[in-house]
């Protein structure tokens, strides 16, 4: 098995291209549910031959070593090739002739495993780090024959594969909200289309609830009837909550906060000790450098009905008051306005600067009537509740995959039985 750590361009991040014909991968794009690409660098071809000894191949096991993401791990997304890698991930590229390497990408991510490297990762100097002596000390259990780890790679990834549809179908749901808030309440589509005597689109009873023409107010043109707001005239923010102290209740920890989608993939029970406090409905936005530059927000709709959750001291808790649907404070968390306005905000010495909840009495939107406010929530609603049944479904399906691993290596499970098995989950 070959092991190695990549490295910086020299220059750093000054000699990134836009786009290049080599990817850098870096942490950010190294996750336990596979490659994301966002973030991605790029380098030219000069400094890609500085780094040759950190080529990625086809195939390979990729391993984030360093920081709050060490231990994830996920295999190289083929479309990205050529690629190098920066210092903070390490290339696993087992012998094929004795390990497959996708097969080693479904250990590696097995409950089991994950605490094992996020255990000796924090057993050295204050910042977490996996060395290449710890990569290879690793013991894994495995079948001796490759074709039958393939065999058990091919059906955890029909799971994966299932898993992944639900994810990109989320997606698409989340960006139908997101577009639909900003069409309505930044750009004011309706208003101005029924100014124009244009078709809006809408069907005849929602273009009857916006006015026909914009007025002057001090954030430009708004529509007529609509007045301008700061958002705590329309959100409480860190609204009280009750839990006792040593009280188990589901918590959410900042590592587990969704920088894309607006649901956790990871909330355990803890007793209360201190942090914000929230229930279903509200929205959590991260206020410290770099969760909220990295988007980390939700939506909660996790919690069992009177449960209240809780977290760390740096979220930011959004809850609309009574004009406003619940929808409306994560449409608006995640919204390019406003996370601009909360990330100039930032105050604190660097590497600490976090939004000061005062702060956010200066940012203004325009308010709509209860109407319209009322017709976004019907409108939206039905893209939340569909993402929470596919969230569901991801959930028992990784549970699936997680448990049928151990008993297919051991021969507890036959490789027939698993497949008829996962056959009934995903068609």
């Amino acid at each position: 098995m070959k092991i190695g750590s990549g490295a910086t361009p020299r220059g750093g991040s000054g000699v990134y291209v836009e786009k290049g014909r080599y990817a850098l991968i870096r942490s950010q794009n190294v996750y336990n549910d596979g490659f994301h690409h966002d973030g991605l660098a790029y380098i030219d071809e000069q400094h890609a031959s500085q780094l040759t000894n950190v080529e990625v191949c086809l195939g390979d096991v990729l391993l984030n070593i360093t920081g709050d993401s060490v231990a994830r791990v996920c295999q190289v997304d083929p479309k990205v090739l050529p690629a190098r890698v920066n210092q903070h991930v390490a290339i696993v590229r087992p012998d094929p002739k004795k390990l497959d390497s996708r097969f080693l990408r479904y250990l590696l991510v097995t409950p089991e495993m994950q605490s094992k490297l996020l255990s000796w990762a924090g057993s050295g100097g204050t910042r977490n780090a996996l060395t290449k002596g710890m990569i290879e000390s690793l013991e894994v259990l495995a079948p001796e024959n490759p074709t039958e780890q393939r065999a058990i790679a091919h059906i955890l990834g029909t799971l994966d594969d299932k898993i992944e549809l639900n994810r990109r179908m989320n997606q698409t749901l989340e960006a139908m909200a997101r577009a639909l808030f900003k069409s309505w309440f930044v750009d004011f589509d309706p208003v101005r289309a029924k100014a124009e005597g244009r078709d809006s689109g809408l069907p005849k009873p929602l273009v009857d609830l916006f006015p026909d023409r914009l007025e002057e107010s001090e954030l430009g043109e708004i529509p007529a009837g609509w007045w301008v707001a700061s958002l705590p005239d329309l959100i409480d923010v860190n609204p009280r909550r009750s839990l006792r102290k040593g009280q188990v209740s589901p918590y959410l920890d900042m590592s587990n906060m969704p920088t894309r989608g607006h649901s956790p993939d990871v909330v355990v029970g803890r007793p209360f000790g201190s942090g914000m406090r929230f229930i279903n409905g509200d929205t959590l936005v991260a206020r410290i450098t770099p969760c909220l530059e990295n988007g980390k927000t939700a939506y909660v709709d996790f919690l069992e009905a009177g449960q209240v959750g809780w977290g760390s001291t740096e979220f930011i808790v959004f809850r609309p008051k009574g004009r406003l649907p619940e929808e409306f404070a994560y449409c608006l968390a995640r919204s390019d306005e406003f996370r601009e306005f909360a990330i100039q905000s930032m105050t604190g010495s660097s590497g600490r600067q976090r939004v000061a909840v005062e702060s956010l009495s200066h940012y203004l939107l325009a308010a709509p009537s209860k109407e319209v406010a009322a017709a976004f929530g019907t409108a939206v609603r039905p893209f939340f509740s569909k993402a929470r049944v596919a969230i569901q479904q991801n959930r028992v399906l990784t549970l699936l995959r997680d448990t049928l691993l151990p008993r297919l290596i051991s021969g507890e499970l036959r490789i027939n039985d698993a497949e008829r098995m996962v056959t009934d989950y995903v068609v």
